[in-house]
């Protein structure tokens, strides 16, 4: 769907949440292999415009989406005041998604977090990517795995969940297996509701694209791909019960399972592709 135009993205299992728009464009874009906001100028819905959305919105609507890249980046008085709208003229609703990044995480204070959560910020979608520092720094993610790792532990500190997005493929030909190790190692340290997979797509007008051209980068292949989820799920070991799921459009196999009680069932879906 389109805004002002510009496309609106949000993850499927928001299709059907009430879509609040908070932000425009990246504030970051900078990431090597996203195409979602290039051209874009990045800027805040004003609040009286958010006013009316939420006017307008179905009284009895229970989830909201905040829609833009990465919300939280406004900063908490904003955010506070957003959700206190939300509550105001939404007042069954009983959760408030959104993107996040580890960058704009970083600038929040666990009681801030905290008190966000209490005001009605439920869940969050954090693009973590890959466990490992050198394929972020590749592709300019602006984060390290140290600090990705805090990050998560001060959510888990003030009991606001998040969904992990990771993405396969990324290291490049000869990388996944290494890839899916140092990734649920990662993913390891912390609790998350959710983790999240897709699949890398060099698209164009990106600079993982022009990477990819130039011989700079080469993308895994599929038989790779499918060893580096197995690896992925191999070496999980989540501290609290998660669930897995392939189910995003990008993914080259379709599965969904909790870990760690449906870890050997995920697994060998992936081992019966190998042969496809």
């Amino acid at each position: 769907m389109h805004k002002n135009d510009e496309t609106v993205f949000y993850p499927q299992d928001e299709m059907n949440t009430f879509l609040l728009p908070v932000t425009l464009g990246c504030s970051y874009n900078r990431c090597a292999f996203c195409s979602m906001y290039k051209g874009n100028k990045y800027s805040e819905v004003p609040f009286t415009t958010i006013e009316t959305q939420l006017m307008n919105g179905e009284p009895y609507t229970d989830r909201v989406f905040l829609t833009g890249a990465d919300p939280l980046t406004s900063g908490f008085s904003r955010m506070v005041r957003l959700l206190e709208m939300i509550q105001r003229h939404l007042p069954y609703c009983a959760c408030v998604a959104s993107y996040a990044s580890v960058k704009s995480i970083a600038k929040y204070s666990v009681e801030e977090l905290s008190i966000l959560h209490d005001k009605g910020l439920r869940l969050l979608y954090i693009g973590f990517e890959t466990g490992r520092d050198d394929i972020l720094n590749k592709m300019h993610k602006g984060h390290t795995v140290e600090s990705a790792i805090k990050q998560a532990k001060k959510l888990n500190e003030a009991r606001l969940q998040f969904n992990s997005i990771i993405m396969y493929g990324i290291a490049g030909e000869g990388e996944s297996i290494a890839n899916g190790v140092a990734t649920a190692e990662m993913i390891n340290r912390f609790a998350t509701k959710k983790v999240i997979t897709m699949s890398l797509i060099p698209f164009v007008d990106t600079e993982l694209n022009n990477m990819v051209a130039k011989g700079e980068f080469i993308p895994a292949g599929r038989g790779e791909r499918l060893k580096e989820i197995k690896a992925l799920l191999e070496h999980l070991k989540p501290r609290e019960p998660l669930l897995f799921d392939t189910t995003h459009p990008t993914n080259i196999i379709r599965i969904k399972g909790y870990l760690p009680q449906d870890k050997n069932k995920l697994i060998a879906q992936v081992e019966k592709n190998f042969q496809n």
